[in-house]
C-alpha cells in the first residue's frame, strides 16, 4: 500500500541507552513500513551533548518553535558517574530542563489505561493527568557550597535603581546554597494552558502548591491562578460543569489518595515531576504514561515520562536478552504524528496514529506483553516478549485492526 506522506517535518530528538535502542526499533518496525517519514533529526545522546557543548539540545528546542511537534526520546541526565562513565567536559544539565525552558510551557502527563492492570489505588477508576509547569525552581537553580563561616544574602539590583537585600542565613561553618526563580509571565502561561486543558476535555482542574510557607513565590503562584481564572475562565467552567479549586499540596495529596480520578492536578515544576512518577506507577508503570509540553504558542513536544532503561542497556551490551516496554514511547509517536496530521489536515496520519496506540493496548489485553507488565497483570498465563518481539506483536496486532 501507499506510504502516509507528510508535508512538514517534526523534529526528532533521539536519545540514551535502552530507549536509543527501542527507538530505532520503533521506527523500523512500526513507522516506517507505513508512513514517509519526515523529520528533522538531532541527537540527544550524552555523547554528542557534550561533543557539541549541548548546543545540539538547545538547536533540537529552537527547531521544535519553527516546525511545532517534536517526539523526543528519553536521555541521560548526569551525574557524578556519568562524568566518569562517558569522559564529559562538564556535568550538563537536563536537556528536558533546557528543553521546556525555551519552549516555556506545560507538561501533561496521564496513565494509560489496560484491562487487567489494575491501578494499586483500588478507588482509581479514571485517569489522573498531571499538569507540570516546565520553566523555573530547581532546574534553573543557582548553587553555592559554602565554604565556612559568613553570611548569605538574596540579593535583587533593579535597572530602575532598585535595591532589595534580605539575609538568607549567617553560616557558623560549612553549608549550601540554592536560588531558584520563576516570572509572572511564565507562570501565567502555565495557569493558561492548564484551564484550557481542563475545558478542552471537560475536567475539573486542581492546584496545589505551600503558600502557607512560601508566602511570596508559591502565594505568587496561587494568586495568578486565581486572577486568570475569575477574569478569563470562571464562567467558561460554570457553564461547562466542571470545578476549580486550590489547595495546599499535603491536601490535594490526602484528596487524590482518595479519589476515583478523573481531574487535572496541576503542580510546580518540582512536584509535578514527583507526582508524575507516583501516579504512573500507582496506575501501573512509569512506562505506561504518556507526556506532551505544550506552550502558550502552541508547540507541542511528546516524550516517555520514564528515563533511558540504564540496567537493560548495561544487558544489551553483554547480548543478554531484555523484555523492556516501549509503550510509553511509542504514545511519544502516535501523539506527535497524530498532532502533525491536525495541523496539517492528513487524516490519515491522525488515523495511523489511533490505530497503532490500540494495536498496544490490545496487545497487552491479549495477553502478551514483557516482563514488568506480567508482574502487575491478572491475565492468566501471559506471553512474555523480549523487547524486540514484543514491538513485532504490536505490529502484527496494528496488521488485524
Amino acid at each position: 500500500m501507499d506510504k502516509i506522506r507528510m508535508t512538514t517535518p517534526i523534529v526528532e530528538m533521539d536519545g540514551d541507552e535502552m530507549t536509543r535502542i527501542l527507538w530505532k526499533m520503533i521506527k523500523d518496525i512500526l513507522i516506517l513500513p507505513y508512513i514517509d517519514l519526515k523529520t528533522e533529526y538531532y541527537d540527544l545522546g550524552l555523547e554528542n551533548r557534550n561533543n557539541t557543548d549541548d548546543q545540539v539540545t538547545i538547536d533540537s528546542a529552537n527547531a521544535t518553535l519553527k516546525y511545532g511537534v517534536a517526539v523526543k526520546c528519553a536521555t541521560i541526565t548526569p551525574n557524578q558517574a556519568r562524568m566518569s562513565e562517558y569522559n564529559l567536559k562538564q556535568m550538563w544539565k537536563s536537556p528536558n530542563g533546557t528543553i521546556r525552558s525555551i519552549l516555556d510551557g506545560t507538561v501533561f502527563r496521564a496513565p494509560i489505561l489496560v484491562k487487567g492492570i489494575i491501578p494499586y489505588v483500588n478507588n482509581w477508576t479514571k485517569p489522573i493527568t498531571i499538569a507540570r509547569h516546565a520553566y523555573g525552581d530547581v532546574y534553573k537553580n543557582v548553587e553555592i557550597k559554602v565554604p565556612g563561616k559568613g553570611s548569605a544574602y538574596l540579593v535583587f539590583e533593579g535597572e530602575d535603581g532598585t535595591s532589595i537585600k534580605e539575609k538568607i542565613h549567617d553560616f557558623d561553618g560549612k553549608g549550601i546554597l540554592q536560588g531558584i526563580h520563576n516570572t509572572d509571565k511564565s507562570i501565567s502561561s502555565f495557569a493558561r494552558a492548564c484551564f484550557n486543558y481542563a475545558v478542552d476535555t471537560r475536567q475539573d482542574l486542581w492546584f496545589s502548591s505551600k503558600d502557607t510557607i512560601s508566602k511570596k513565590y508559591d502565594h505568587t503562584f496561587k494568586d495568578i491562578f486565581q486572577e486568570i481564572y475569575d477574569t478569563e475562565y470562571k464562567a467558561k467552567f460554570e457553564e461547562l460543569g466542571i470545578e476549580y479549586f486550590y489547595t495546599l499540596i499535603d491536601d490535594a495529596v490526602a484528596r487524590v489518595i482518595r479519589s476515583e480520578g478523573g481531574f487535572i492536578w496541576a503542580c510546580k515544576n518540582y512536584d509535578g515531576d514527583v507526582m508524575s512518577d507516583m501516579v504512573a506507577t500507582a496506575y501501573g508503570d512509569l512506562s505506561m504514561m504518556t507526556s506532551v509540553l505544550v506552550s502558550p504558542s502552541g508547540v507541542y513536544e511528546y516524550e516517555a515520562a520514564h528515563g533511558t532503561v540504564q540496567r537493560h542497556y548495561y544487558k544489551h551490551l553483554k547480548g543478554e536478552e531484555t523484555s523492556t516496554n516501549s509503550i510509553a514511547t511509542i504514545f511519544a509517536w502516535t501523539g506527535a504524528l497524530r498532532k502533525r496530521g491536525e495541523l496539517d489536515g492528513i487524516s490519515e496520519l491522525v488515523l495511523f496514529a489511533d490505530k497503532l496506540e490500540k494495536a498496544c493496548i490490545k496487545t497487552v489485553e491479549d495477553g502478551k506483553m514483557t516482563k514488568s507488565l506480567s508482574l502487575i497483570s491478572t491475565c492468566k498465563d501471559p506471553v512474555i516478549l523480549n523487547s524486540e518481539d514484543f514491538i513485532k506483536a504490536i505490529g502484527d496486532t496494528f496488521k488485524t485492526l
